[in-house]
């Protein structure tokens, strides 16, 4: 049996430009880092020769054409050399990846069985490998309107600034913050589900669509990127509630559907309790609101958002790795 741990991301600054539509025109830039919130994909041995797939659902199919899931029977065709007898099976620490948390589930999932399947074939690939080819089944061969931060977070894990080039090459650059200020952003940081589902395929769409009359504002969540990069390098935190504030006031005007009136005034609820800023995670529309927020006035900030529900995190230095691999 393998075993694979492949983190979930959170996003400070940037998104959205990582989408072909715009870093094409030049370049983008995100900074994000992984969470300790984990997809676990496990690959065995089958005694028959079906292939079976389990997930909120269980499938069985003689040939990997049959397999419903996409992300599975692509990521199997991208490893090659596995027609029968074998079991795929994972599981998310969140909610199922159909509910849209804003965490990077889907390509987390993509990078952990490209991750467990490449060592089922005691194949030895690059972390950049790995993250390049989950970004080539999703966008590419399953035309989703997705960019490329989330598949390189989960497999390279930490703090990093990431840019995506015109020439669709990724330089990730780790960023070097001291234990100080790492412990600091995990004590000043909150996550609260929203309870509403993102339906991220057509904001994502809408935002693509509208890239061209976007450039100028998503250029300058780009030149944010930058800057917070510089602010944690030199151990500047409390600019990142502000970053985070003036990222979402941009980003919501994006697409139409990015916010919704719950959304807006719970974020406020939380600005007004003490929270210094925040964003909604992910394209928008739901799951995850995440803020920076002053240890001293959270107790106020949670007690303001008693509807929501609270997740506790901690950063994740390691990205994609298998966990359980035997000789």
């Amino acid at each position: 049996m393998i075993i694979s741990r492949t983190p979930l991301r959170i996003s400070f600054a940037g998104g959205g430009s990582d989408l072909r539509s715009y870093y094409q025109t030049g370049y983008g830039a995100v900074v994000s880092t992984a969470i300790n919130k984990y997809v676990y994909v496990m690959v065995n041995d089958k005694f028959d020769d079906y292939i079976r797939v389990s997930y909120s659902k269980t499938e069985l199919a003689h040939h990997v054409d049959e397999i419903e899931h996409n992300i599975i029977r692509e990521s199997l065709k991208m490893v090659g050399g596995v027609e029968r007898g074998i079991d795929i099976v994972y599981m998310v620490d969140v909610l199922p990846v159909q509910y849209g948390t804003g965490l990077g589930v889907s390509s987390s999932i993509t990078v952990g069985t490209l991750k467990a399947l490449y060592a089922y074939k005691r194949l030895q690939v690059s972390t950049e490998t790995i993250a390049r080819q989950a970004c080539e089944i999703e966008m590419d061969i399953l035309q989703t309107p997705a960019g490329k931060q989330d598949q390189y977070c989960a497999a390279y894990g930490g703090i990093n600034y990431i840019q995506f080039n015109a020439d669709e090459s990724v330089v990730v650059e780790p960023l070097e913050i001291s234990r100080q200020t790492k412990d600091q952003m995990e004590n000043n940081l909150m996550l609260f589900y929203t309870g509403l589902h993102q339906d991220s395929g057509t904001i994502l769409s809408e935002q693509r669509s509208k890239t061209a009359q976007n450039l100028d504002q998503i250029g300058q969540m780009v030149g944010m990127a930058q800057s917070l990069r510089d602010d944690l390098a030199a151990d500047r935190l409390p600019c990142l509630g502000q970053t985070l504030h003036e990222g979402w006031l941009r980003k919501r005007k994006l697409a139409s559907s990015i916010t919704l009136p719950f959304i807006d005034e719970q974020y406020e609820i939380a600005l007004n309790a003490g929270a210094t800023g925040g964003k909604l995670l992910g394209s928008g529309g739901g799951g995850f609101l995440l803020f920076y927020c002053e240890p001293e006035k959270q107790a106020s900030v949670r007690s303001a958002l008693s509807e929501l529900k609270e997740m506790s995190f901690q950063l994740e230095p390691e990205g994609a790795k298998l966990v359980y691999a035997p000789e």
